[in-house]
């Protein structure tokens, strides 16, 4: 029964003409982004490249570059012309988006459509200048890796860098396509495949674990457990709100009387923040080990010592530094203050709240406090690989950051499908399950 209604499902997607080629143009462009993937840049020796990054795996978790390689789909430890990605579009989202937060000019700007029209633009501006930086850096990292450049010297970071920052524009120009034209966010949907085309080669490594022993049958059955639960915790805890009853006053046509306000609620959900606080956390964290790397600094190789991943100290700072990234993302894409203002302009009010200032400060309460649990399931979610780790003694691949980026991709598109669907009439994807709570207050960059 339940296979009839997703097989009834699925037809009614491609009966619908528009939403049936908004799907097959999202299928071309990340088609074309997959094969992309697999065109080396010239003049790398890939093994020698990959190597390296193997071993830093291994010996830091990956470090920075292993999670930029995370969300490129293995792509930078290839040196493909899109080794970069998404990430230099991204990366100049949240800048503009944190200027946003501490620069008015700005912050009036994102609240009108030309303001906003101009801010995209800066956008492009800062991806091609980002990219061309990172794709430099990136040319100067490989030329000084042993044996991995066959012809080094200033042609080949030239060389390097010009592949690498028009491959990044051109990404940037798949996503924005995406989502113009096809279903979903592009910049997430292009993360969203990146990563998942790296979970069969995982499970593929958790078997051969198993298979050499380093991983016992038991062990394999908890993990798959931890695995669904942690799953299941991921998808409550992206679709779970707060809901906070609003009261609209409406007039009658007849007479222009106020009758009995209608009831609304306010969804404030509980990880606002999405993924960038572990990112953030991610990111400095691993600033003592790069810095001790390139240095050869004994103080500096010490302290890296003590911050490396799996030690006590790591997980103290890592869980401190993503109660703090929660806190202070969640204040710059969230405001109170704009959210009390559109209420009272509605002439709505909060039932026992008075409207304006008061009902700033109410909701910033109520942020202040459903932020705590969210940020501390996503301290689990982001220490939980490095616990599993040390519990059976194996690098695991199983990481909170791409899960929840997957959960909360797959859940938007999802959302986006139904309501194509409804709107023309057509039962959606989950009839008793239904995705409520799915508007963002501020949608943070690329959907995250």
């Amino acid at each position: 029964m339940a296979q009839n209604k997703a097989a009834a499902a699925v037809q009614s997607v491609f009966k619908t003409p528009e939403l049936k080629s908004k799907i097959l143009f999202t299928l071309l462009c990340l088609l074309v982004y997959r094969i992309g993937a697999h065109i080396t840049a010239p003049g790398v020796d890939v093994l020698a490249l990959t190597d390296f990054f193997n071993q830093q795996s291994k010996q830091s978790g990956g470090g920075l570059l292993g999670l930029y390689d995370l969300f490129t789909g293995g792509q930078l430890s290839r040196a493909t012309v899109f080794a970069l990605g998404i990430m230099p579009y991204i990366s100049a989202s949240i800048f503009l988006q944190i200027a946003g937060a501490v620069i008015p000019q700005v912050e009036k700007m994102q609240k009108d459509e030309e303001g906003r029209k101009k801010i995209n633009q800066w956008t492009r501006y800062a991806t091609v200048g980002l990219a061309a930086v990172q794709a430099w850096g990136f040319a100067l990292f490989t030329e000084s890796l042993p044996s991995a450049i066959t012809t080094p010297g200033f042609g080949f970071k030239l060389q390097m860098a010009f592949f690498l920052t028009v491959g990044a524009i051109f990404v940037m120009w798949l996503g924005e396509q995406i989502t113009e034209r096809g279903l979903g966010n592009g910049a997430s949907l292009i993360i969203f495949f990146s990563i998942v085309e790296r979970i069969w080669p995982g499970v593929g490594t958790t078997f051969q674990f198993v298979s050499t022993g380093a991983i016992g049958s038991f062990s394999l059955l908890v993990l798959a457990v931890v695995m669904v639960a942690v799953v299941a915790g991921v998808v409550a805890i992206t679709m779970a709100a707060r809901r906070i009853l609003i009261q609209i006053p409406q007039r009658t046509m007849a007479r222009g009387r106020m009758r009995e306000a209608a009831r609304s609620f306010i969804p404030l959900r509980i990880n606002t923040a999405g993924v960038m606080p572990i990112v953030f956390a991610q990111s400095i964290i691993v600033v003592p080990g790069a810095f001790a790397q390139f240095s050869h600094n004994t103080t500096a190789q010490r302290i890296s010592e003590l911050f490396a991943p799996g030690t006590v100290w790591y997980l103290i700072a890592s869980a401190a530094l993503i109660l703090f990234f929660t806190y202070f993302y969640t204040s710059i894409i969230f405001n109170p203050i704009d959210l009390a203002e559109n209420l009272k302009k509605q002439g709505g009010f909060i039932p026992g709240v008075k409207p304006g200032a008061k009902t700033a400060e109410y909701i910033d309460q109520v942020v202040t406090r459903i932020t705590l649990p969210g940020a501390l399931f996503l301290t689990g979610i982001a220490l939980l690989p490095v616990i599993i780790s040390r519990a059976v003694n194996v690098q695991f691949q199983f990481g909170g950051t791409s899960l929840l980026i997957v959960v909360g991709v797959a859940l938007d598109t999802l959302a986006q499908v139904q309501q194509h669907l409804l709107l023309r009439k057509y039962d959606g994807f989950m009839k008793k399950g239904k995705l409520k709570i799915r508007g963002r207050q501020q949608p943070g960059p690329a959907g995250f």
